[in-house]
C-alpha cells in the first residue's frame, strides 16, 4: 500500500512539472537579446496612415511589429510631436520610415530618441538643420508644384484631374482616384518651416530614390540622399513605391531594420 501512495505521488509530481514546462513560452537566447525592433510609419502630404496598407502586410508576416502614425499634417512641428509621441510608446528598438514630407517629419522626430536605431526615407525630403523643406523647389523644380489647390484656411491639395498622373502614375487607375479622393490636405505653411537638429547626422540612413517621381525631382532625392551618406537605392515608380513597388520597398525596410537588432 505505502508503494502504491508514493508512486502515485511521484507520477503526480512529474505530470505537474511538465504541465508547468508545456505551458511556458519557449525563448532563445536570440530573441531576448536581438528583438525584432517596432517599424513606425510616417506618411507624408495628401496622405494618412491607411497609404502604408501595401506594406504592412509585408512587414508584420517577417515578424516586425508595425505602427503607422496619423499625422495631422497642421505644421512640421505639429507632426513631428505626433510622432515621437508613437516612438515614446514603443518599448524596444525603432526603425522610423518616412513618405516625402514624412521624411522631413522623422528628420525631426529621430532626435533625442535612444530606440530609434535606423532612418527609412522614401522619395523623401531629408533636411538640414534649419534648412526651410521649399529650399530646392527653383532648382529642382517639379511638375507636382504647379498643381497645388489652396483652401480658404491655407491647407493645399492636389488637382484631383491631375493626381493620377503627376502623384501614382504607376498606380491602378481605380486605387488612384480613391487616393486622390481621400487625399489629407496640408498647411502650406510646412514648405517654409524646418528642423533645429537633423536626426540623420547620428542616426544610420537609408534612402530610395523613385526614378519617375513628378512630386519631388529625383534628383533632388540622388542628392538628400547623397548628402546624409545613406545607403542608397533605386526603384523604376512613381512617387509612391511603397503602393506600386511594397516588396521593393519592405526588402529595403527590412535590411534597415536588421542593423537594428
Amino acid at each position: 500500500m505505502k508503494l502504491r501512495i508514493f508512486t502515485s505521488a511521484a507520477i503526480a509530481a512529474v505530470l505537474s512539472t511538465s504541465s508547468v514546462l508545456a505551458d511556458a513560452p519557449a525563448k532563445t537566447g536570440a530573441q531576448d537579446q536581438n528583438p525584432k525592433p517596432t517599424i513606425v510609419l510616417v506618411h507624408g502630404a495628401f496622405a494618412d496612415g491607411s497609404s502604408w496598407s501595401h506594406i504592412i502586410p509585408i512587414l508584420e508576416r517577417d515578424g516586425y511589429p508595425v505602427i503607422a502614425v496619423q499625422n495631422p499634417l497642421t505644421s512640421l512641428p505639429d507632426d513631428i510631436a505626433t510622432t515621437k509621441r508613437v516612438i515614446d510608446a514603443q518599448k524596444g528598438p525603432v526603425v522610423l520610415v518616412g513618405h516625402s514630407y514624412g521624411g522631413a517629419v522623422i528628420t525631426g522626430a529621430g532626435v533625442d530618441e535612444a530606440n530609434v536605431k535606423a532612418l527609412v526615407y522614401i522619395a523623401a525630403f531629408a533636411p538640414e538643420a534649419g534648412e526651410p523643406l521649399g529650399a530646392f523647389t527653383e532648382k529642382y523644380p517639379a511638375p507636382l508644384l504647379k498643381a497645388f489647390v489652396p483652401d480658404s484656411a491655407g491647407f493645399l491639395s492636389v488637382d484631383r484631374t491631375k493626381f493620377h498622373a503627376l502623384f501614382c502614375a504607376d498606380v491602378p487607375a481605380g486605387e488612384a482616384q480613391i487616393m486622390s479622393a481621400v487625399q489629407k490636405p496640408v498647411s502650406s505653411a510646412v514648405f517654409g518651416q524646418s528642423v533645429p537638429i537633423a536626426a540623420w547626422k547620428t542616426i544610420p540612413s537609408w534612402y530610395i530614390v523613385a526614378q519617375n517621381d513628378m512630386a519631388i525631382n529625383p534628383d533632388l532625392e540622388r542628392f538628400y540622399a547623397q548628402r546624409i551618406g545613406a545607403h542608397t537605392s533605386e526603384v523604376k515608380s512613381s512617387h509612391v513605391p511603397f503602393i506600386s513597388r511594397p516588396k521593393d520597398v519592405a526588402a529595403v525596410i527590412e535590411q534597415a531594420a536588421k542593423s537594428a537588432q
